[in-house]
């Protein structure tokens, strides 16, 4: 990515990106689906219910991933295969001690946490059986995670959408048997993810195994602490970051949770749409967090500033195109989510498509994010990044609990797109100031060996 046109090599690097995590979007959205179709609406909610507190240790890996895969990228840009051989080898290490923790952590939380979002006694069974399931494959989605995380940062980005399209089609298949045939109810859901991760595990593998950058010695997995603590500076504020912004979704639930089944299953579609909405944001993300890390340590800063100018026009022309096809087939789809009477099927699927067009008509904003917050970190910076969940989780909390009790059920929804003003806020001044802070350090370096040299 340090050659070529800046908006070609962005785009052409999303697009599988965006693909994959519209195969990924199916796991969450034929769940939901099966679940919704096949075991009611009450189990709908208390998929719903289970949702943010599985998101929170989903959004905690990816962080770590994330981090990781901004050291591996400045390696590979600057042409350093030691350095990246022994980053990828300690990586490894750091994941597997994050995983075995994470996951004996969240055994252990999960009740305490379904109680304090107040989640229903009568959705409280079938949301622990869903999370119990989950977390038994935290390793797994830990190793999924790092492997497309590594390839990504080295440029691949079709191998984890090869992944994406086996695992989705796996995912669909188990689920249709664990849910309708074998009658596993809701925790066959969860079963039948945990498999499909298994499953783009084992695609993402053997890619990583014929990179000859990546062929390790034992040597590079003894721990290397400079480098463990660097990995961590850039990791620890992206963990946060997805922390907050889950622990500010399940604010929203535990309000959410306080209204009738039938909203909980409608808010629930919503929310899984929502992830539809994501699909080219978060693909946007990822090809700007490598592209602005492999150009900074080319020390390309000319083609990092055009670069993000590029994918500042590219994200919100998709943003407008993805909102107007949602709007227009949103009750169509939200309908494949829902059974039941037809009055509970219509006040449902009515809660699903108003909190989905208040998504839509802000959608650009939740692009401009993506942007922003990614080129930050890719400039190394994970801090402000940080500090803009923050902003997203006292505008996301301070809506849902006001304006929820002002004007009701709407302002849950509000509560969103409220949190996506509050971080652009803070990410696009984080932006602007990192890469005048990194540029000058690089021009004071320049003139400094110039000087050296006269």
């Amino acid at each position: 990515m340090t050659e070529g046109k800046p908006i070609y090599l962005i785009v052409t690097f999303a697009l599988p990106l965006m693909l994959g995590n519209m195969f990924q979007q199916l796991y969450s959205v034929v769940d939901s689906m099966i679940v919704g179709k096949t075991l009611g609406v009450a189990s709908l909610a208390a998929l719903g219910a289970a949702s943010w507190p599985n998101w929170i240790i989903i959004g905690m890996v990816q962080g770590l991933s994330q981090g990781i895969s901004i050291l591996l990228a400045r390696s590979f840009g600057k042409g350093d295969d030691r350095e990246l051989r022994k980053g990828f080898g300690n990586s490894i290490v750091l994941s597997a001690i994050f995983a075995v923790t994470l996951m004996v952590l969240a055994n252990l939380l999960v009740i305490p946490v379904l109680h304090l979002l107040d989640t229903p006694h009568e959705l409280m069974s079938s949301s622990l059986s869903y999370l119990r399931v989950a977390f038994s494959g935290i390793i797994i989605i830990t190793a999924y995670n790092l492997l497309a995380a590594t390839l990504r940062a080295l440029g691949d980005s079709r191998t984890p959408l090869y992944a994406m399209i086996g695992a989705s089609l796996v995912n669909v298949v188990l689920d249709l048997l664990f849910v309708r045939v074998f009658h596993w109810g809701i925790a066959g859901a969860a079963w039948a993810t945990v498999a499909a991760q298994a499953f783009s595990m084992l695609v993402c593998l053997p890619a990583v195994l014929r990179i000859n950058q990546l062929r390790t010695t034992r040597a590079d997995y003894n721990p290397d602490w400079h480098l463990i603590k660097h990995m961590l500076i850039l990791s620890t504020p992206m963990v946060l970051q997805n922390f907050l912004i889950a622990g500010g979704g399940m604010i929203v639930q535990s309000v959410a949770n306080s209204f009738s089944v039938t909203f909980i299953a409608g808010f629930t579609a919503g929310a899984k749409l929502h992830g539809v909405l994501e699909i080219a944001t978060s693909s946007f993300g990822f090809a700007m967090t490598t592209y602005v890390a492999q150009n900074m340590g080319a020390e390309r800063f000319d083609r990092i500033h055009s670069g993000v100018r590029s994918a500042i026009w590219a994200a919100v022309a998709t943003a407008c195109v993805i909102a107007a096809v949602m709007l227009l087939l949103g009750r169509t789809i939200l309908s494949g989510f829902v059974s039941g009477t037809p009055e509970e099927t219509a006040a449902t699927i009515d809660v699903a498509y108003r909190y989905l067009a208040i998504m839509c008509y802000c959608l650009p904003v939740l692009y401009l994010l993506y942007v922003f917050r990614s080129s930050t970190q890719g400039l190394g910076n994970t801090f402000l990044p940080m500090v803009s969940a923050v902003a997203e989780l006292l505008m996301r909390t301070g809506s849902a609990l006001i304006l929820a009790d002002m004007i009701g059920e709407t302002g849950l929804f509000i509560a969103e797109v409220a949190a996506w003003f509050g971080a652009d806020f803070v990410l696009i001044g984080s932006y602007l100031y990192t890469v005048r802070k990194v540029e000058n350090k690089y021009n004071h370096k320049t003139d400094a060996l110039l000087m050296q040299a006269d």
